[in-house]
């Protein structure tokens, strides 16, 4: 076996074991919101997992994957490609707003609103779910279906759960094959340390909402997905870190955290730099403070790339040294390739602050706390 594969194994194997410990802690969770929200926050890293995973037939057994349907298959692949953002190369900035407005707002808006018999009554009708942990937004009803990868109409249909059941019974059978094990006596995940109290929801109307959140965008549909980077940014701010010291995180949990930071970035520098989607000089100046900083510039530049393409990818690039690929140390040691002045413990502080400062900014841009 390569290096190259020894780096894929030993990747899928902490992904797998952090998920059995995951909902390990899902189960023995005592509070109704955690066991129900934060799967939701999780679902597409779950489908990058098995998306990824399925990839590697040449490091992991392909029979972790018999049964695993075409529809699973596709939801999990969908579920995966959402964490692109304005990087997916079939929607690009354009597909994910028509996506956002005609699949998600619009469905939601149809199926939720004018079902009472009584038209004085419609205007307290809602269709729009707001979840927050500790005053800050970690998803939406809206964010969750983008996420899961399950097209609408299905997610809506009336069978009592059971097509989504099915799904999430394959997705789980992969992973207890993948060595994801709930009896397992390992660490504790972040779900251990949420505090229930502090989670809280809220029903709105989708249109009147999204007419005052981000300010100085061009559409109701652009402020959704800015609500959806919003809440990407909160959940690897807020929860998924909780119980945990942020300079030396598992796996993971860094991976995690890393990639949703980088495609966050990356989307928003794509929407500042596109001359189709003209912003007001307010929210455009919103945009330059988030993107203007020598972090975003480190943790985004070309090198950052590759190491985001290993971290969503698994393997090695062409271009790693393999003779300094140490499997004993945080990313298998590869930090310091991609970041010369950094080692994992000064590089995960800087994704931590970066984090945090991107976070604030986009609360601050979307006018809450």
């Amino acid at each position: 076996m390569s290096v190259n594969d020894d780096v894929v194994k030993a990747g899928v194997a902490s992904d797998a074991d952090y998920v059995g410990r995951l909902f390990r802690d899902f189960q023995a969770a005592d509070d109704v919101n955690v066991s129900s929200i934060m799967p939701l926050c999780m679902a597409p890293y779950l489908s990058l997992v098995l998306h990824e995973a399925k990839r590697k037939s040449q490091a992991i057994d392909p029979s972790a994957f018999d049964g695993f349907s075409a529809e699973a298959e596709e939801v999990c692949a969908r579920a995966r490609h959402s964490l692109k953002l304005f990087e997916d190369t079939q929607r690009h900035i354009e597909g994910q707003l028509q996506y956002f407005q005609n699949d998600i707002f619009d469905k939601h808006s149809d199926h939720f609103l004018g079902n009472t018999w009584l038209w004085l009554a419609r205007k307290w009708e809602k269709d729009l779910g707001l979840f927050t942990y500790q005053g800050s937004l970690v998803t939406t009803s809206h964010a969750t279906a983008f996420h899961l990868g399950v097209e609408v109409d299905k997610l809506f249909r009336d069978d009592d759960g059971a097509y989504m059941l099915d799904v999430m019974q394959q997705f789980g059978r992969c992973f207890r094959t993948l060595g994801a094990r709930t009896d397992t006596r390992g660490g504790e995940t972040f779900v251990h340390h949420l505090s229930g109290g502090s989670l809280t929801s809220a029903n709105k109307r989708a249109a009147t909402y999204y007419t005052q959140a981000f300010s100085g965008v061009p559409s109701q549909a652009m402020a959704g997905v800015l609500t959806d980077f919003q809440v990407r940014m909160n959940f690897i701010d807020r929860a998924i870190t909780a119980g945990a010291d942020v300079r030396n995180l598992e796996y993971t949990v860094f991976k995690i955290r890393y990639v949703t930071l980088y495609q966050v970035l990356s989307s928003l520098q794509l929407l500042k730099d596109d001359p189709r989607y003209p912003l007001s000089p307010s929210a455009d100046g919103a945009l330059e403070a988030i993107l203007d900083t020598d972090a975003v510039r480190t943790i985004t530049d070309g090198a950052a790339r590759q190491f985001r393409n290993t971290l969503m990818h698994y393997n090695l690039l062409s271009g790693a040294d393999t003779a300094k690929v140490d499997l004993t140390q945080p990313v298998f040691g590869l930090v310091p390739q991609y970041f010369p002045s950094y080692d994992f413990e000064r590089l995960s502080e800087l994704v931590d602050t970066c984090i945090r400062e991107t976070a604030g900014a986009l609360n601050d841009w979307a006018g809450s706390a």
